[in-house]
């Protein structure tokens, strides 16, 4: 399981014209792809990252702020570049799989006390965000 995470101001996923999820207060936008191995064992440990990873400002962490997240199904982050000029999606884990996987980070998340809001699974998004730094890790467990 892989991670963009950016520290934002504010973020916002419209889906044909409606916003679905937004943050209005500084936190994390999370763009989250999942591959083919990836079960239950990632989904706490990724949930647990998000969750205490020190990215915003003085260090601190969604956990000992109570900042927001908003988590963006990405299934674009397992592309494969290396051979030639099209990239190649074999290591993205297919919908039925990563549906289920982004769903349990999402609850996972919830029930450690985050407040998350999210995109749509498999939707066309437009993802809006202020980058705060900037500043954008890439996680992975």
């Amino acid at each position: 399981m892989r991670a963009i995470v950016t520290r934002v101001t504010r973020a916002s996923v419209t889906v044909e014209g409606e916003v679905v999820g937004k943050i209005e207060e500084p936190g994390l936008l999370v763009l989250l792809g999942v591959t083919h191995s990836d079960g239950r064992e990632e989904v706490a440990k990724m949930a647990r990252k998000l969750h205490e990873i020190r990215a915003l400002r003085d260090e601190e962490s969604c956990a000992t702020t109570g900042a927001p997240l908003l988590v963006v199904s990405q299934f674009t982050l397992y592309g494969s570049t290396r051979k030639g000029r099209r990239p190649s999606w074999t290591e993205a884990a297919r919908p039925e799989q990563a549906e289920p996987l982004v769903d349990a980070v999402v609850a996972e998340l919830r029930e450690r006390g985050a407040r998350v809001s999210t995109g749509a699974f498999g939707a066309m998004m437009a993802v809006e965000s202020v980058n705060d730094g900037p500043f954008t890790l890439l996680v992975e467990v």
